[in-house]
């Protein structure tokens, strides 16, 4: 049973993280300062941003920058320019904005305003232990699609709506390179490291995020996942993050 005391300190820890949500939707184009968002949550930044994660889910920062790209993505799709849009999402110039774009979207802010013209995405099929894997590559990321029975299926499923985020990239399949970049990858080579263009929830990317960090053939409960995640009881949720991993054969599970 829930004590009162425990339900008055919760609804005031609701309340900072709201005023605190509501600050950085207001302010977030002069990215606000993590001291300067605790302080109006009326916190130290240490604890502020421990109790923003638990509750949000992200950091105050990862917050901002989604706040961030959307406004720039909004800014791009009126045709506005790449210069005018870092300066209408709050940057000094397009630099900062160029690194959000690639980490976030794994284009430039120029190949997302251009739907993708000039945008290679070259696609293959490989073998795996699970059977016929289908990936998709740009300079910037891999978009693995989840192992399934039909290739056919796949390459609509996966290059459609990679071709449908940039309407103008166009597909061309070269099986090879992908087969070599995937499998060095899947052993750790050294050089086989990719940037994966995954989506979901965002509790998923956290859980998938958090499987990577476990070392391979430990064995990880979800409750004790959970804990990671700083979520305690939400094993069952995180369980269900775990059977959603689209690559298994790279996200280890």
């Amino acid at each position: 049973m829930i004590k009162t005391s425990e339900l008055a300190e919760q609804s005031g820890n609701y309340a900072r993280v709201e005023r605190a949500i509501a600050h950085l939707e207001a302010h977030y184009q002069d990215q606000p300062e993590l001291d300067e968002v605790a302080e109006a949550a009326g916190l130290s930044a240490a604890h502020f941003q421990r109790m923003f994660k638990r509750w949000a889910g992200v950091s105050p920062r990862s917050f901002v920058q989604y706040l961030t790209m959307d406004h720039a993505r909004r800014c791009l799709e009126e045709s506005v320019s790449v210069l005018d849009a870092s300066f209408e999402a709050g940057f000094s110039g397009p630099v900062r904005l160029h690194d959000l774009f690639v980490t976030y979207e794994a284009m430039t802010p120029g190949d997302y305003k251009s739907g993708g013209t000039g945008v290679e995405i070259a696609y293959g099929v490989h073998p795996s232990p699970f059977g016929p894997c289908f990936v998709g590559e740009t300079e910037r990321a891999y978009a693995p699609s989840a192992l399934r029975r039909t290739v056919r299926w796949a390459y609509r499923s996966r290059i459609s709506s990679g071709a449908g985020r940039t309407p103008s990239s166009a597909p061309t399949a070269n099986a090879r390179r992908r087969r070599r970049r995937v499998s060095s990858a899947r052993r750790g080579a050294a050089r086989g490291r990719l940037s994966l263009d995954l989506r979901g929830t965002n509790l998923h990317l956290k859980v998938w995020e958090a499987l990577l960090r476990i070392p391979p053939g430990a064995v990880v409960f979800y409750d004790a996942l959970a804990g990671l995640l700083d979520k305690p009881g939400a094993a069952r949720d995180v369980g269900s993050s775990v059977a959603a991993n689209p690559v298994s054969y790279l996200i280890l599970c």
